[in-house]
């Protein structure tokens, strides 16, 4: 961990080699973080978490990386960058499911599959945690970290840079809190 950091400080300061220094350090890190999300992805899924992982990191900014204040930073703009690869890539399924814009053809004579549960509950998800942000940023970055890129208790309060109990506690407010928003979205 100290390590990252270390990195980070140097491209920060202009070091043109610690970007390319970066992608191996974290890069076991991500998979781990990808491969926790991606089990929660419905079977025959596409996407695996290697794939994930290089999506992400082009557009975190590949070798060309920005100026991350700290290994915290740097890993919830990946969580970030998950989340909305996560996310697209449910509303292009769902669109493609609902014709995306094609002329409509006999019903009669097609098998039309019905969109997976788990783009559905994904996006549903987002929405929510995109109105949590509006109100409370902190809570809904623990979402981010926790519920899209799977991070645990001990890795999130490390990346938030907050406790594990404060951890524990804010994820428990926030899915108090998504839970009511999601029936309130459903009734709707």
């Amino acid at each position: 961990m100290k390590q990252i950091t270390e990195v980070l400080d140097r491209a920060r300061q202009g070091d043109s080699k610690a970007a390319e220094e970066l992608l191996p350090i974290v890069y076991e890190e991500l998979r781990r973080l990808a491969r926790g999300k991606m089990a929660h992805e419905s079977a025959g899924h596409t996407l695996q978490a290697t794939a994930l992982v290089h999506e992400a990191w082009l557009r975190l900014g590949a070798d060309e990386q920005p100026s991350w204040q700290n290994r915290a930073h740097f890993f919830a703009a990946a969580a970030e960058a998950m989340r909305r690869i996560l996310v697209e890539r449910a509303r292009r399924r769902l669109a493609a499911k609902r014709g995306s814009g094609v002329k409509p053809l006999d019903a009669d004579d097609l098998e039309i599959p019905s969109p997976t549960p788990n783009d559905d509950k994904l996006l549903r998800v987002n929405e929510a945690v995109e109105k949590l942000a509006g109100i409370d940023p902190q809570k809904a970055e623990l979402v981010k970290l926790r519920y899209f890129v799977g991070m645990t208790f001990e890795e999130t309060a490390l990346a938030m840079g907050i406790a594990v109990p404060t951890a524990k506690k804010w994820w428990s407010y926030a899915r108090a809190w998504l839970d009511v928003e999601l029936k309130n979205s459903a009734q709707e």
